[in-house]
């Protein structure tokens, strides 16, 4: 991890002087950050960036993402800080989930001020939704057949765990794996869980294995119970523009 570490700090130096940005914050997000990575597992690498302040009085307003490496190593893209505010007012979930990664390879003031001030902007509902929208996708893409890719079983009982911690705690879920097994769960899906974590660091990305019984059962219900639940929900009451505008007028 080391040597990809350096990699990863030298490339975001790099893309940060050919493109002429600055990286306010950088982290690992997918599987590494989750726990559960397969031994040929890539590194997801995504970034907020921001340009000088004449960019963003431009007629032709430069793209709002850069793409800056894709290889079987590595895969980093980041955003500009215009979009990550546009997103954080929208309650976006994956954003939340970058800002709180386990694995950070830049942060800055600029970016803790910023994300201190996006806390503000989070919805329950919101963010149980776009959970729940991930893992349901994965569901009827990946687990219909008599053998299952394992890494897909936490494509979609991550999500689902994330939207009981979140209807529980009323904040963001933990990026860990682990940390979202804290909360309540039948003794049988424990050690089904725990059987499928072996598995999953043995196995290599595209393998493919016979369905864990209580791990399908699980996923299937918890569908069932998370669709009308987040339903019923109301939404909540959340800040206008005024501070996500201040805090980018601070930053240019």
């Amino acid at each position: 991890m080391t040597d990809q570490k350096e990699r990863i700090e030298s490339e975001l130096e790099s893309l940060s002087k050919t493109m002429g940005v600055k990286v306010l914050y950088a982290m690992e997000s997918g599987s590494r950050a989750w726990g559960f990575a397969s031994p040929d597992s890539d590194y997801d690498v995504r970034f907020i960036y921001v340009r000088e302040k004449e960019d963003y009085l431009r007629l032709d307003m430069p793209k709002d993402v850069i793409e800056w490496c894709l290889d079987d190593v590595l895969d980093i893209n980041g955003w500009d800080l215009k979009k990550a505010l546009f997103q954080f007012h929208r309650s976006n979930a994956v954003l939340f989930e970058w800002s709180n990664s386990p694995i950070v390879y830049k942060n800055t003031e600029e970016w803790k001020k910023i994300y201190e001030t996006a806390k503000d902007y989070f919805s329950v509902k919101a963010a149980s939704y776009q959970y729940y929208g991930v893992a349901n996708s994965t569901w009827k893409q990946y687990l219909q057949e008599p053998e299952v890719s394992y890494k897909k079983y936490f494509y979609a009982l991550r999500p689902l765990l994330a939207c009981r911690y979140i209807q529980e705690k009323k904040c963001p879920p933990p990026v860990a794996f682990d940390q979202l097994m804290a909360l309540r769960l039948p003794e049988s899906l424990r050690e089904g869980i725990g059987y499928l974590l072996d598995q999953k660091k043995k196995m290599r990305e595209k393998e493919t294995k016979k369905p864990i019984p209580v791990i399908h059962d699980f996923i299937a219900q918890e569908l069932i119970w998370q669709k009308e639940h987040i339903s019923a929900m109301k939404e909540e009451e959340r800040p206008g523009w005024e501070m996500l505008n201040q805090a980018f007028l601070s930053i240019l």
